[in-house]
């Protein structure tokens, strides 16, 4: 690496793995002296038409000179970063720093000059975008502002790469070039594009894992038994559509299958090219065939061998090597420790995993971390008899082991607009990048049901996985979930009941709910658990044990057709003496009603009614159906029926799915779980907006920021400088003048003004009237001079107690609003009460940053306590609205200012007009060098 002549140290935090758009990875870095047989060797393979594009002339070779220029850079004038595969350049890119004449200069010039060179093979796969974002970002950090770039006209592709990138830019045309200028500060459209091309070669390079066109099994065992081998005959005996090859180096030379499977000694020797390997060697050995693989061109491994992260600090850094290794050579990884994966399309039949059976096709997507969770998953779906019963069907199923590379994030980047997937359920025991799983989610969740069970919530994640640090609590993490979306369980029991109402029936209007059965008691218990869970039910209608298939359809129809109704829920009990007979009857009734008003679900609880359950749910698919003459309907309208051929003495295709569950409180839950996400669909199809005010002075609070931070690394700001930075954003503080004698304090209330308030701030006092260090309405000098003695006598000396006079502020109601930027979460907003119950009973609301109105609006209404803002028991109502506001201004503050990593109001007395900001502090640090607003990178290994 470079050293002495270097002005800055090798930027070791600029290396990054990206996914391209075609699925496979690069590794990105800065270029350096030991790369000038590289950059030989990587320029050879251009073509002359591209070197005629970067050169504008001839340039058949690199003299020494070039080079030495093209190795050799400062890392902060002059930077190349190459895109590297197999450890040779792929591409690279450069910029110099230009000052107004365009002739090199130093800082404070912030533009540059920067140009790309892509090897011909290689071009199409989105290799220049994702130097561009990696380089612009380098730039930022060097303080460029601008970059310009000249291109022959005839280079279209690389005008497109620039055009398309998102970023303010003019351009022009002289001397028969085209010169392109722009800001390098990311705009709304840079961050889209920068997301949608994430999204595509995220989505991409899942796709290649679970719809391969050939797979080989590395470590198929040559006697029967063992992990390979199992994999390799649930691969075959699923009806795998592309081909299939057995790999064991210990096969005898003259052997060429293995139980009806081409079978080879090494991947090296299959004639044809290999998309996926499942490598179930010993760890010791998986180093040498991800060689063969990288070499051979396999595009991703599904490993299933154990003896990683899973086993300790040794099996930590293997893992590590593995990761490191794979992407050299641009391949994706599923697991280490994994169990596999599966995809039921009739196109690809894969089941590359350590199920013996594959589930019967259908609409869930399915992700579990933990092998042992996604076959307990895989049961319950799949069983048709006990507990939540029937037949729903799977599109994919992945199970990652201890996801060093491909986690959830990936597959939800693939399951988004993945045709055969209308529902995803997931069991994490970990979530690497609470930041962008957020995002994802939310997006998601606007176009398909997200259902999500977190595993480990009270302990530390599972040892093989690589977590980022987080200081939030379990339960605000989950709070942010839900409000992305994201439909939050607590069990896989729940994770199953709410996958399988979404999955057959429509998103409820409301939470209107009619309840009708044959028992009357387990219809009350079912109208309890309605209100229990916030909804809206309607008396039970007993239609009495006496009732026939014909009267449950009747009184089904009925309840559908009212407008009064969202949802139905249908209790039934057997009836002595009849068995499966009446049961088919029953459940062909309910299913003939449910038809004919498919815009609302259906839900039955049923006791000990195997028959009845499997026939209301027996079909041999989760597939809607579709026909010429009417389009498919969005994931969450329609209503599930069979596609597939019936098997015999099941329901026919136009059957309407009707989930069955064992006990009310599990349908009613599952129930107000959809009818809680029907309700944020609504409300995200207009999420409000981030307000503008033209009172904030951003340029001014960043200068002040810029001064304070050149102070020092990190600092918390004093009463008087966080006064100033609140002030640019239009909150106010009231003054709190220290009073460390008696004398001072009566000086301090003759400057404020009569009354006022005597304070105690020492930290075991500060914040806690209930210990009695707080005096109010102390209207003269006489009431302050005794307050301050009683204070004194209880707590200590002055020096001790820290004591403050400040002005009486209107009476109301104490909140307490806090910004913090978590290295996980990001930049979240929380509000509460103040006070030690609002505390103790953690009722506590939380909203990620940057917070529109809407959002501050539900934020304000969340607390339990909310109430006591709203005029609770005959006392005058809070100005809401002034909260709201003081929400959105301290949200706009740490958005705009990442420097900015805590804020705390306490109190701030929220009266019947206005408020009062009695108490603040702001904590500073300088910005993370890469945020979210940074390239495209996979997690670093």
């Amino acid at each position: 690496m470079q050293t002495s002549p270097d002005r800055h140290e090798y930027p070791a935090h600029w290396e990054a793995d990206v996914v391209l758009r075609d699925g496979g990875t690069a590794r990105i870095r800065p270029i350096t002296v030991d790369d000038a047989e590289r950059l030989v060797s990587f320029y050879e393979q251009v073509s002359d038409e591209s070197k005629y594009y970067r050169f504008f002339a001839p340039y058949p070779r690199l003299s020494a000179k070039d080079v030495h220029r093209f190795t050799h850079h400062d890392f902060v004038d002059r930077v190349g970063l190459a895109a590297t595969v197999g450890g040779e350049f792929i591409a690279t890119v450069r910029y110099d720093r230009i000052g107004a004449d365009g002739t090199p200069a130093s800082a404070p010039a912030d533009e540059a000059e920067v140009a790309f060179l892509v090897q011909d093979a290689h071009q199409g796969r989105g290799v220049a975008s994702a130097l561009l974002e990696h380089i612009g970002a380098v730039a930022r950090e060097r303080g460029i502002r601008r970059f310009a770039a000249e291109v022959l006209p005839a280079n279209t592709k690389m005008i497109k790469v620039f055009t398309d990138a998102g970023y303010t830019q003019k351009r022009s045309f002289e001397d028969g070039v085209v010169r392109l200028e722009f800001d390098l500060e990311p705009t709304d459209r840079s961050l889209a594009v920068q997301y949608a091309r994430e999204h595509r070669a995220e989505a991409r390079s899942v796709q290649r894992l679970l719809a391969p066109g050939s797979v080989a099994v590395i470590g198929a065992g040559r006697t029967p038994g063992g992990v390979g081998r199992s994999v390799l005959a649930n691969i075959r005996d699923a009806g795998f559509t592309g081909r299939l090859y057995a790999v064991n180096k210990a096969l005898p030379e003259e052997q060429k299958d293995l139980d009806g499977v081409p079978a080879h000694r090494s991947v090296r020797d299959i004639d044809g090219p290999v998309d996926l390997a499942v490598v179930a060697v010993p760890a010791e050995h998986v180093p040498e065939v991800v060689t063969e693989c990288g070499e051979h061109g396999v595009q991703g491994l599904v490993v299933v061998s154990a003896g990683y992260a899973e086993s300790g600090t040794e099996g930590r850094e293997r893992q590590r090597a593995l990761v490191r290794q794979a992407r050299t050579y641009g391949m994706r990884i599923i697991g280490p420790n994994a169990f596999g994966i599966m995809n039921t399309s009739p196109r690809v039949r894969l089941n590359a995993s350590l199920a013996p059976e594959t589930p019967r096709p259908g609409r869930i997507g399915l992700f579990a971390q933990s092998g042992a969770i996604g076959i307990a998953l895989l049961s319950r779906l799949h069983r048709r008899g006990g507990g939540v019963t029937g037949v729903t069907g799977v599109s994919t199923f992945v199970s990652s082991g201890n996801r060093a590379d491909v986690s959830g994030n990936d597959v939800l980047q693939y399951w988004y607009e993945d045709p055969d997937t209308d529902v995803v359920l997931m069991y994490l025991e970990s979530i690497g990048n609470p930041r962008k799983f957020t995002r994802l989610a939310r997006r998601t969740a606007a176009a398909k049901p997200l259902v999500v069970v977190q595993g480990a919530r009270h302990g530390a994640a599972p040892q093989g996985h690589a977590v980022r640090a987080t200081r939030l609590p379990h339960t605000t993490v989950s709070a942010l979930l839900r409000q992305a979306g994201v439909i939050r369980v607590d069990t896989i029991t729940e994770l199953v009941d709410a996958g399988l109402l979404l999955a057959r029936q429509p998103l409820p209007a409301g939470p209107r709910v009619a309840i009708l059965g044959n028992s009357e008691s387990l219809g009350l218990l079912t109208y309890d658990a309605c209100l229990a869970e916030g909804l809206r039910p309607h008396p039970p209608q007993d239609l009495t044990t006496a009732a026939s298939a014909a009267d449950f359809h009747t009184a089904l129809s009925r309840a559908l057709a009212d407008d009064r109704c969202d949802a139905v829920v249908v209790t039934a009990i057997p009836a002595v003496g009849e068995g499966s007979v009446a049961d088919a009857a029953l459940a062909g009734a309910l299913r003939s009603a449910a038809a004919a008003a498919p815009a609302k679900p259906v839900l039955v609880v049923h006791v000990e009614l195997g028959g009845l359950a499997e026939a209301l749910s027996a079909a041999a698919s989760t597939a809607p159906q579709t026909d010429a003459g009417n389009p498919p309907q969005t994931p969450a309208e329609s209503p599930q029926v069979t596609l597939s051929p019936t098997p015999p003495g099941e329901p026919p295709e136009d059957s309407h799915l009707i989930p069955a569950y064992p006990a009310a409180e599990r349908a009613v839950r599952a129930l107000a779980q959809a009818v809680a996400y029907a309700q944020w669909r609504r409300d995200a199809a207009d999420p409000g907006r981030v307000p503008e005010y033209e009172d904030i002075d951003e340029k001014g609070a960043a200068t002040l920021i810029d001064g304070l931070l050149a102070r020092g690394q990190g600092l918390t700001l004093g009463p008087e400088e966080t006064c100033d930075l609140l002030g640019h954003y239009g909150i106010h503080v009231h003054r709190a003048l220290p009073a460390p004698t008696p004398d001072a304090a009566a000086e301090a209330a003759r400057t404020l003004g009569y009354p006022v308030a005597l304070k105690a701030t020492a930290p075991h006092l500060r914040h806690r009237a209930d210990l009695g260090g707080v005096r109010l309405d102390l209207a003269d000098e006489d009431q302050l001079r005794r307050s301050y003695t009683e204070l004194t006598e209880l707590f200590g000396a002055p020096e001790e107690l820290r004591p403050v006079v400040q002005r009486m502020a209107p009476r109301g109601v104490d909140v307490v609003v806090r910004a913090v930027i978590d290295p996980a979460a990001g930049a979240v907003l929380s509000f509460g009460l103040a006070g030690a119950a609002s505390q103790l009973l953690g009722d506590t609301a939380h909203r990620l940053i940057p917070v529109t109105d809407k959002e501050a609006t539900s934020l304000v209404r969340s607390i339990r306590t909310a109430p006591l803002l709203f005029g609770w028991r005959g006392t005058a109502p809070a100005d809401t609205g002034a909260l709201e506001e003081l929400l959105l201004r301290v949200s706009r503050l740490v958005d705009d200012h990442p420097e900015v990593v805590a804020v705390t109001l306490e109190p701030v007395v929220v009266a019947s007009h206005g408020l009062s900001v009695l108490g603040a502090s702001i904590r500073l640090a300088p910005p993370p060098a890469r945020d979210d607003l940074g390239p495209r990178t996979l997690p670093a290994y």
